[in-house]
């Protein structure tokens, strides 16, 4: 039996859908599985062996065998049984069709229902639900059990090794430049995700960011690592810099990867992030995480992870789903203030060294702030 699982285009909706594919994985286990994905997408789920392999669908993208005419024919020649779509879009519903697959299972949206041999309905997009519950979903549709929420991901040992000669690089260039500071060659630290491909109403000014990594290295007397993707080099190396600290440091000059910033975030003591892809890899290793929101619903990307804690502003214009904030005024991120942050950052790090995490528990949700009139 040969299964193909057509993957979101989203690194948090990915980490989100490994749920389903551990289901379907375990399920059909004597099943090729093929992911059909975006290019980026494959390093997310990279050493799972969730999949056993992968095929690449990239419309915009320079190979012609990974889109159009040589792409339908390749993906014809599998000959796959069943395809299992993830994504809601009417394209990915043509691809199935055209892929001559005998069962193709989605959701009936966005006009495809036609194209599908088993649809289910899916909740309104007016009532923000689960995007998790609804990839198990599916799963269910095709058999399989679905009794584990648990996200699943992967450090392959050239990232891990990448993140030790990072810290082993800032190590000797701190011992140059201040021979009475030192940085431990692995050090605790804590690690702030700035970023998100959304669109900017999610960011939280990076001016709070460095005061805020300023202040868990002064006042806890911890390391500071500043994640980045390419498109926020410019805003991780801005902090660093502001930051001031020499236990305060970014990724902004190393070369960038998924691989790498997973590595990062499953050694870190907490992340602290906004509400974007690497917001899931700590679900996935187990980091403790504060997860700052803003213009986005929370029940969208709930994963009911226990180490987890939401901070969300209650205000009258949101939570809007806009890209851009609508009013100009991005109240949502610039009244969320550090002191909010690092009592959140404080919590976490106090109870964690208390505790063992228990997956039964829910994520903590704060709701900050004073309605505004």
């Amino acid at each position: 039996m040969k299964i193909a699982i057509y993957l979101p285009n989203w690194i948090g909706d990915v980490v989100m859908a490994t749920p389903t594919l551990r289901a379907v994985r375990d399920h059909f286990s004597t099943a090729e599985i093929v992911g059909i994905m975006r290019p980026y997408v494959a390093d997310v789920i990279a050493g799972t062996e969730l999949i056993d392999r992968a095929m690449f669908d990239d419309p915009r993208g320079k190979d012609s065998w990974k889109h159009g005419v040589a792409f339908l024919r390749a993906l014809r020649a599998e000959r796959f049984d069943t395809v299992l779509l993830l994504p809601n879009s009417l394209r990915s519903g043509v691809i199935a069709w055209l892929s001559g697959a005998k069962r193709r299972v989605g959701f009936a949206r966005d006009l495809r229902g036609w194209l599908l041999t088993d649809r289910l309905d899916p909740k309104p997009k007016s009532t923000p639900h689960p995007v998790m519950s609804e990839y198990l979903r599916l799963a269910r549709k095709l058999g399989c059990a679905t009794n584990s929420h648990q996200m699943e991901l992967a450090v392959q040992p050239k990232d891990q090794q990448q993140l030790d000669d990072f810290w082993t690089g800032i190590q000797r260039r701190t011992a140059s430049q201040s021979p009475t500071t030192s940085i431990d060659a692995v050090p605790s630290f804590v690690c702030l995700n700035t970023g998100g491909a959304f669109g900017a109403a999610k960011n939280w000014p990076r001016e709070y960011f460095a005061e805020l990594a300023v202040r868990i290295a002064t006042q806890l007397g911890k390391s500071v690592l500043i994640v980045c993707g390419p498109s926020e080099r410019t805003d991780a190396h801005w902090i660093a810099t502001a930051a001031g600290h020499p236990s305060v440091v970014s990724l902004a000059d190393a070369p960038l990867s998924i691989g790498l910033t997973k590595a990062a975030i499953r050694s870190a003591e907490l992340l602290v992030t906004t509400d974007s892809g690497p917001r899931h890899f700590a679900g996935a290793f187990g980091t403790p995480v504060v997860t700052l929101f803003g213009p986005t619903h929370i029940s969208w990307s709930e994963t009911n992870y226990e180490a987890g804690e939401h901070l969300q502003l209650k205000l009258d214009c949101g939570p809007c789903q806009q890209r851009e904030c609508p009013l100009k005024h991005h109240r949502c991120m610039r009244e969320m203030t550090v002191d909010m942050v690092f009592a959140s950052v404080q919590r976490q790090l106090q109870t964690r060294s208390r505790s063992t995490p228990n997956p039964q528990v829910s994520s903590r949700q704060v709701f900050a702030g004073r309605k505004a009139a």
